[in-house]
């Protein structure tokens, strides 16, 4: 909070009779400005402490936007009605501004499962798509199989039959040779039918093979499609996520400098200042557990990038039980190296799983990424340089972001606790995303993390592992 603002402040307050005596106003005046991060994490009551009696920071955009002045406070107290009347209506405008935050938060919900539904309906359809190709590859090599066998079959009777064997029973001299020659002949029959039966299964087996690619390319056609109202439903959710956040904005910056002003209205400075110093010693505890608690991500984040550097920028071993690694932004060579995300042990694997369900929450069967567990709150890094293209809370992904590397690789970070990045920055190799966390439909805390290439989820840890960084 500026001079200036704090001088007229103490000067309206004054003048309406509603501030702190000059004895209050130095022991309780913060110059603490209300941020982003602030209002977020320690909540209204903190918000309303850092106003210090209720002027906040942007008093003059309140003002500008029709809120009610120190000067409209001034005059209402000289009146009763007047004063009734202002009460009403900023009771009006602080309940106007929860019910907007509340309907913005709702809708950027509502936006958020809508796009994860959708994301894992593409899904589903990329996987059919592939299936469906799989086995059409299958069908066509059985079919390539049968037909060289029944070429191979056809070669040999050609050679062992026709006129030579012709002349052999008629210049047969015993009946040894007789019934050796009639026995090669009922062999030759069998081959025959054997030929006859690989050629039909030859035939079968393109047959399928065609019916099989054809249901692959409507397949594919449908995940395209699907792909594409994905990717419309993540720009909406996005889009909605960032109005929720503006209007939860605006309700802090607003909600401050409001409720002093009832407080004043209501002739409550007593109870306004006691509510002060209880707000300013909530604000202080808060703030000591913060920077407790971002001392030691950064004593993690430290002690992980020490080994990631000792080790060259992979992370610990392979499979369940590999460990370390923090992917913290040292190691790897150039912009565009690959690190592992998180440290931690591997809690689970790309591909098929059996169903667990914890406290109502039931993880799927099938399951797209490698989870890292690490520990609640420890740091999530970039797994390589790019563009985040997303940054909102995704249904069953949680709080979720998508990072844009190029070339049609991309990658997500899901189930966080908090972000460190916003849609549409550059990030590089390494840096801090997120923190770990047990928002959406997760079990603990952890990192859901995914790779995709042109769109289709594959699997990280060979994905990682390939470029060494794992």
């Amino acid at each position: 909070m500026n001079e200036d603002i704090t001088a007229d402040a103490r000067s309206a307050g004054a003048d309406c009779g509603c501030a702190p005596t000059p004895a209050e106003r130095e022991a309780l005046w913060s110059r603490s400005k209300l941020t982003r991060r602030s209002a977020l994490t320690v909540g209204v009551l903190s918000a309303v402490a850092l106003s210090a009696f209720g002027v906040s920071a942007n008093t003059q955009t309140a003002q500008a936007a029709g809120y009610p002045s120190w000067d409209d406070v001034q005059r209402a107290k000289a009146n009763e009605a007047a004063k009734a009347s202002e009460i009403t209506r900023i009771e009006a405008l602080i309940q106007q501004l929860t019910d907007e935050a509340a309907a913005a938060e709702a809708a950027a919900r509502k936006a958020g499962d809508e796009f994860y539904a959708a994301q894992q309906a593409y899904f589903d359809q990329a996987a059919k798509a592939d299936d469906l190709q799989a086995q059409a590859d299958e069908q066509a090599q059985i079919a390539a199989d049968s037909a060289r066998k029944a070429g191979q079959v056809a070669n040999q009777l050609y050679r062992s039959g026709g006129d030579e064997t012709a002349l052999e029973l008629f210049l047969s001299e015993s009946s040894n040779g007789a019934d050796d020659l009639l026995a090669r002949l009922g062999s030759m029959d069998k081959l025959v039918e054997y030929n006859r039966t690989v050629a039909e299964r030859a035939a079968s087996a393109r047959d399928t093979a065609q019916s099989l690619s054809n249901q692959a390319s409507t397949a594919r056609d449908e995940r395209d499609r699907l792909q594409k109202i994905a990717e419309e439903k993540m720009q909406a959710a996005q889009r909605a996520a960032d109005a929720a956040q503006a209007a939860l904005e605006e309700r802090q910056s607003n909600l401050v400098t409001l409720q002093a002003q009832l407080a004043a209205l209501k002739d409550n400075t007593t109870a306004t200042v006691a509510g002060y110093q209880e707000g300013e010693r909530i604000r202080k505890e808060e703030e000591a557990r913060r920077r407790a608690e971002e001392a030691e991500r950064a004593r993690r984040a430290a002690e992980e990038a020490a080994k990631n550097h000792q080790s060259g920028g992979g992370g610990g071993g392979g499979g369940a039980s590999s460990s370390g690694g923090g992917g913290g932004g040292t190691g790897g060579s150039g912009s565009g190296a690959w690190r592992r995300p998180h440290g931690g042990h591997i809690s689970s694997h790309f591909g098929p799983r059996p169903p667990v369900c914890t406290g109502g929450v039931c993880r799927s069967t099938t399951h797209g990424g490698t989870d890292f567990a690490n520990g609640c709150g420890a740091p999530i890094y970039a797994a390589s340089s790019g563009r985040v293209d997303a940054a909102f809370y995704n249904s069953g992904f949680g709080n979720w972001v998508r990072i844009q590397h190029g070339g049609g690789i991309a990658t997500s970070y899901a189930h966080m606790s908090g972000y460190a990045v916003s849609n549409g920055q550059q990030v590089s190799a390494g840096q801090l995303v997120g923190y770990a966390g047990n928002t959406g439909a997760s079990q603990g805390c952890h990192l859901h993390f995914e790779v995709y290439i042109n769109g289709g989820r594959t699997n990280p840890y060979n994905f990682l592992a390939a470029r060494g960084a794992i």
